[in-house]
């Protein structure tokens, strides 16, 4: 059993985590694994920051997303953008650390289809901010109401993997239920592009029309998109093999 220690400022051996072949009292004297420590601590409390930040921006976008259509009804289109577009920007532009994030290998994911899904969204949304006229339209709140209801299906996951307490539920809301809804926000994304191709022609930046952007971006649009289900689906099965696999071993 570990006895605490005579001197409340000392932390006892038995607290300190071990690396594979070290005993603690390696581990406190050599200075290698020491920095290897504070490396796997660093980047774990910035990990669980992040999904965390980006859990509560998410779901104060989609809260406010939600009443302002109860209380307002369609009034509430007119300055829907208004109200959570920098917040939605924000999350956007955050979530370009997430590629990073599984090149490094500190989240285990498919890094193609991330970078597929940043660039799609990345797109719409830089299309609606110089569209300010099409901001109004109802099909663009709908889209950031998908978006935000998709994102709140990951990252829950995401912390609980972070933290050492996967759950078998947000498994598979994480892997099963996001991937018809992430679909679903595509299909949409692709209205949101053609409805907005009519207020684009009128557009004109260093002589090419954004309505020929759009058009481009509609072309490639759905090989994109089957790409990432089709890599979705592969990280879902794979995910789920992993779990069954832990659970026999128990």
């Amino acid at each position: 059993m570990c006895q605490p220690p005579e001197d409340s400022r000392t932390v006892p051996l038995c607290s300190v985590p071990l690396l594979p072949g070290h005993q603690p009292e390696e581990v406190l004297s050599n200075p290698n694994i020491s920095a290897q420590l504070q490396a796997v601590s660093f980047r774990t409390v910035y990990i669980v920051s992040y999904n965390l930040l980006q859990f509560c921006v998410h779901s104060w976008i989609l809260t406010n997303i939600i009443i302002r259509i109860l209380r307002f009804g369609r009034d509430a289109l007119a300055d829907m953008f208004y109200s959570i577009g920098f917040a939605t920007s924000l999350c956007q532009l955050f979530s370009i650390l997430e590629l990073y994030h599984i090149a490094d290998g500190i989240e285990k994911a498919r890094l193609l289809p991330r970078f597929i899904q940043v660039v799609e969204r990345s797109s719409v949304l830089v299309m609606v901010i110089v569209l300010e006229e099409f901001q109004i339209k109802p099909v663009v709140s709908l889209l950031f109401f998908l978006w935000n209801i998709v994102e709140l299906l990951r990252y829950p996951h995401e912390l609980l993997s972070v933290m050492g307490t996967p759950s078998m539920a947000m498994l598979w809301v994480r892997y099963t239920l996001r991937i018809p809804l992430y679909i679903l926000s595509v299909i949409i994304e692709g209205v949101t592009v053609y409805q907005a191709l009519p207020h684009a022609r009128a557009v004109v930046s260093a002589d090419v029309q954004l309505s020929s952007l759009l058009l481009l971006f509609l072309a490639l649009f759905p090989f994109g998109a089957s790409i990432t289900v089709w890599q979705l689906l592969k990280e879902r099965q794979q995910q789920l093999d992993k779990w069954n696999k832990k659970i026999k071993r128990k």
